[in-house]
């Protein structure tokens, strides 16, 4: 059997993306861009978001890409940020039909690809998020139809901040994140208790702190206990461009999120208790009822 180290070891490696993801997301993401090339006049294009920081969880889905706009697409600046999202909407229809589907900063596209129980998508990925996006200086515009603006950003700032991260926390700063999206993940939560999961992970730059202790389960647990404690503040935006990360939960959806965190780090505590006691089983049946399938048992 198993030590919980080792169950958490081989759990790690199990939220990393393999060789087999990558190409398969690789493939998705190259035919989206040569296809939005023929329909807007595109600067560049770039893979951003959690997959490009590496803090993407399983199963694969929502793999952000930006597309930098041109300066002779100009115009739809001084539009609603409806519009540039609807015309991109409506040529990605085109093509992919009813699964694209317009959201508030981008468009997904849904690959008609379905995890099994165990949150296998044998290899593939399930969804991509197209973001039109203009170079402002060093920075970039995005549009959100919720405010009905352009709002600022910067995933190179975001990225950075996330690598720091993982440098300072013996490199582990990562791997504790998917976990945690992971759990956020949850069928059993029904709508997931955080969202969008990049609060999780603007949260963990400041929630994870101190240094890696050495051990993944105390880790854990005191990683859900912070998070339960500060859900209900205000979390800006890393790049101190946009509007706060935290603008997308309401009081009730913040005050659902702590009481779904706080059950999580008595669930963490218990299965602690369960090895202390030597009842090894018993604490890995724990942590996967914490988690889900892909931690292990065996």
């Amino acid at each position: 059997m198993l030590t919980v180290d080792e169950a958490f070891r081989k759990f790690k490696s199990r939220l990393e993306l393999n060789d087999k993801e990558q190409k398969n997301a690789s493939a998705r993401q190259t035919e989206v861009r040569d296809y939005i090339d023929t329909k807007f006049k595109i600067d560049r294009s770039f893979l951003t978001g959690s997959y490009a920081r590496w803090t993407k969880t399983k199963p694969l889905k929502d793999v952000d890409i930006f597309f930098v706009l041109k300066s002779s697409e100009d115009h739809y600046r001084s539009k609603a940020p409806s519009t540039v999202l609807t015309d991109f909407h409506d040529a990605l229809v085109e093509k992919y039909g009813d699964n694209a589907r317009k959201q508030n900063r981008s468009i997904n596209i849904d690959f008609g690809v379905t995890a099994d129980t165990d949150d296998n998508t044998d290899y593939r990925v399930i969804s991509v998020d197209v973001v039109p996006a203009f170079d402002v200086g060093d920075d970039f515009e995005i549009p959100d139809d919720e405010l009905k603006k352009w709002i600022k950003t910067n995933p190179q700032t975001h990225a950075a901040k996330a690598t720091a991260a993982h440098q300072a926390y013996s490199s582990e700063w990562k791997g504790l994140v998917r976990m945690v999206k992971y759990w956020n993940n949850h069928p059993k939560h029904g709508e997931k208790p955080v969202k969008p999961s990049f609060l999780l992970e603007v949260m963990a730059l400041q929630c994870l702190h101190g240094g890696w202790g050495g051990s993944f389960d105390r880790e854990v647990q005191g990683f859900f206990a912070t998070l339960a404690d500060r859900i209900l503040d205000e979390w800006p935006d890393p790049a101190g461009l946009g509007p706060a990360i935290s603008n997308g939960m309401d009081t009730a959806r913040r005050a659902r999120a702590c009481d779904l965190l706080r059950a999580a780090e008595r669930q963490a505590t218990l299965a602690i208790a369960h090895t202390r006691c030597g009842r090894n089983g018993e604490a890995l049946r724990a942590w996967r009822d914490l988690f889900g399938p892909k931690f292990p048992l065996s």
